[in-house]
């Protein structure tokens, strides 16, 4: 049965996959412990496994059921390869834990659509991991839309220019595969592609060419993908993991009738170009919102888990619930589609 609200001290967390990324949500969940409580690690891997305990504290398990039969934990965290996210998302679900999944959601549509399903047949919430939403220079961005600064949007370009040597698709057998990892569009650039929706609005179809240039892959190592919205504006997702010689940009550019606004840096970071129509105090913040990075995968980790947090003791919506976290795969699916079959496709995919 559901937990939801969660009335405890500390919530208890459990975190699946020890592998890179999850030791951002190690650092959150350390920054959230009055709230939370990191009960207990799972990996395959035995010594991915015996790093996680030494540097967490938590209890580890090398299976996923044990952890569930064991730990007790009321939220599983899945930073597992993408293609499993599905399967155990239904797994969590299915024994009334609710569940936080890192992106993308799922590698295919239809297992997106169970794994929203099977969480609301259990009564459990289902969160999807979208931290740069999070990030002081898109909240700028987003708010200045929805002010109507830009009055009508007439392109957005969003490029992912990063690099992924062979030797990173070599650290782990599902790298790099159809089946549990997805090409540099599916995984490197998900984020980037939610993007689109989240900041720009629907997407009314997209065309879409895929290639596998300088890699021993099954999946794609670049990707361009022209978008319409609904509203009319037209744009871009341009996406490599071949950069020479470290990771260049991960950019977004908004051209609208009132306001031209690019963020720039490896990864977002960096506000560029703010220009509009009219003043306002906010424009104050500018300078104060770029940051320093070096990862790519940005400081919106501890903000998102305070949501997720507060989700949980019922006081406030899920800013990316499952059906949020569809949004951005289904762009995905319909652009491999597009790919695939050398044609536009339109959105919404069938349900």
């Amino acid at each position: 049965m559901s937990q939801f609200p969660v009335g405890r001290p500390r919530i208890r967390f459990a975190v699946v996959g020890c592998g890179r990324i999850a030791t951002n949500h190690f650092g959150a969940l350390r920054e959230h412990a009055r709230d939370a409580e990191l009960v207990a690690v799972c990996d395959s891997e035995q010594a991915a496994l015996d790093a996680a305990v030494e540097v967490t504290g938590a209890r580890g398990y090398l299976h996923l059921a044990e952890l569930l039969d064991s730990a007790a934990p009321e939220v599983v965290v899945l930073c597992t390869p993408s293609g499993l996210h599905s399967q155990q998302a239904i797994q969590v679900a299915r024994r009334g834990i609710h569940v936080v999944t890192e992106k993308p959601m799922a590698t295919r549509w239809l297992d997106g659509l169970s794994m929203v399903r099977a969480c609301d047949e259990a009564g459990v919430k289902l969160f999807v991991v979208k931290q740069n939403r999070g990030n002081a220079t898109l909240r700028l961005v987003k708010r200045a839309i929805e002010q109507g600064r830009f009055g009508r949007i007439f392109m957005a370009t969003i490029n992912v220019f990063w690099t992924r040597p062979q030797s990173y698709y070599d650290s782990a057998r599902w790298r790099g595969t159809w089946e549990f990892d997805g090409g540099a569009l599916m995984n490197q650039a998900s984020h980037y592609v939610d993007l689109a929706d989240w900041l720009i609005g629907p997407v009314e179809s997209v065309q879409a060419y895929v290639a596998t240039l300088a890699r021993n892959i099954q999946v794609e190592g670049s990707a361009t993908v022209g978008v319409r919205w609904r509203s009319g504006a037209l744009g871009s997702i341009n996406v490599t993991m071949l950069t020479y010689p470290k990771n260049l940009e991960g950019s977004l550019t908004i051209l609208g009738e009132n306001g031209t606004v690019r963020i720039g840096g490896v990864a977002v970071n960096d506000i560029q170009e703010w220009h509009f129509a009219d003043n306002r105090p906010e424009d104050q913040d500018i300078a104060a919102a770029s940051y320093t990075t070096t990862s790519v995968y940005g400081f919106g980790h501890p903000l998102y888990y305070e949501n997720v947090i507060k989700s949980l003791r019922g006081q406030v919506e899920p800013e990316t619930d499952g059906r949020e976290g569809l949004r951005s795969l289904e762009i995905l699916i319909a652009s491999y589609l597009s790919a695939r079959d050398g044609k536009r496709v339109a959105l919404p995919l069938q349900y």
